[in-house]
């Protein structure tokens, strides 16, 4: 009979988060898959579980996936590990999870400690719509085209960083996005925890003063609906109140409809509008 494939989640710095259902998959696999296997010992150590680990990382994660798959139809049992959190949330996994569906191998992923989340509930922010990015590209240049589609989303914005970048993303974000709320969650679940809110021109400020220090999870505000209102007032500034009807009128609407579009546009009278239409 063909084994099974367990993703674990480890937890991300207090190693009290771990859960029950966890241990007990890491006790009974064959072989743990760890992210780095020296990482890996310090939990697999404190918790007393000595099993034979190999190396399961981005750089060997097309070839080692594969083996790893041979092994559970041979009849393993295999558990992967990131070195914190989820596997395959901005860590390997996500390359053996598509193969097990490809080949149909059972797998079974376990629920655990995220970053992502516990930041998210700790910004005060909006948690009803959200979009994770992890780790924006180190350059401007490839990070540009991601910010540039995220900057009119009103979703909460949440990225990774490290603390020797974290001043130029924030510039970065700054420069692209405005001056949004910001809340900066850095080394969560561990000792020195530490919750930051501010806007991101204050965020700069502060961090040009005080070096960062430990892995940080921002939480950005989306864009308000206030500004989305604005820039679409402002879109018609430029235009007639004749013009404006005419353009919808263009694009196929009747001549009510478009009356109604625009008076929802302006936000004026439909009456006011209906004057105006008269012209045309």
């Amino acid at each position: 009979m063909a084994g099974k494939l367990y993703l674990v989640p480890t937890p991300i710095g207090n190693l009290k988060d771990i859960t029950l259902r966890a241990l007990e998959v890491l006790h009974n696999v064959d072989i743990i898959a760890a992210e780095d296997t020296r990482q890996s010992l310090k939990l697999l150590n404190h918790f007393n579980i000595k099993k034979p680990l190999i190396s399961y990382h981005q750089h060997n994660e097309q070839g080692r996936s594969e083996n790893i798959i041979e092994q559970v139809k041979e009849g393993k049992n295999i558990a992967i590990i990131s070195d914190a959190g989820s596997p395959g949330i901005s860590d390997p996994g996500s390359v053996i999870v598509l193969k097990c569906i490809e080949q149909m191998i059972e797998f079974e992923v376990l629920p655990g400690a995220t970053a992502v989340i516990t930041a998210l509930v700790y910004s005060g922010l909006d948690t009803t719509k959200f979009i994770f990015r992890g780790f924006l590209p180190r350059e401007n240049k490839d990070r540009k085209p991601i910010i540039d589609d995220l900057m009119n989303r009103s979703e909460t914005l949440i990225f990774y960083e490290a603390p020797h970048r974290l001043l130029s993303t924030l510039e970065f974000l700054y420069e692209n996005l405005g001056n949004r709320k910001i809340s900066m969650c850095r080394e969560l679940t561990k000792l020195y925890e530490e919750i930051i809110r501010l806007n991101l021109e204050e965020a700069i400020e502060y961090y040009k003063s005080n070096s960062p220090r430990g892995e940080y999870v921002l939480v950005v505000e989306g864009k308000s609906k206030e500004a989305i209102e604005n820039e679409e007032r402002a879109k018609w500034d430029s235009l007639t109140i004749e013009e404006h009807i005419q353009k919808f009128m263009n694009e196929g609407l009747s001549k009510k409809d478009a009356m109604k579009k625009v008076a929802k546009d302006r936000d004026m009278p439909k009456s006011e509008v209906y004057k105006h239409s008269l012209k045309l």
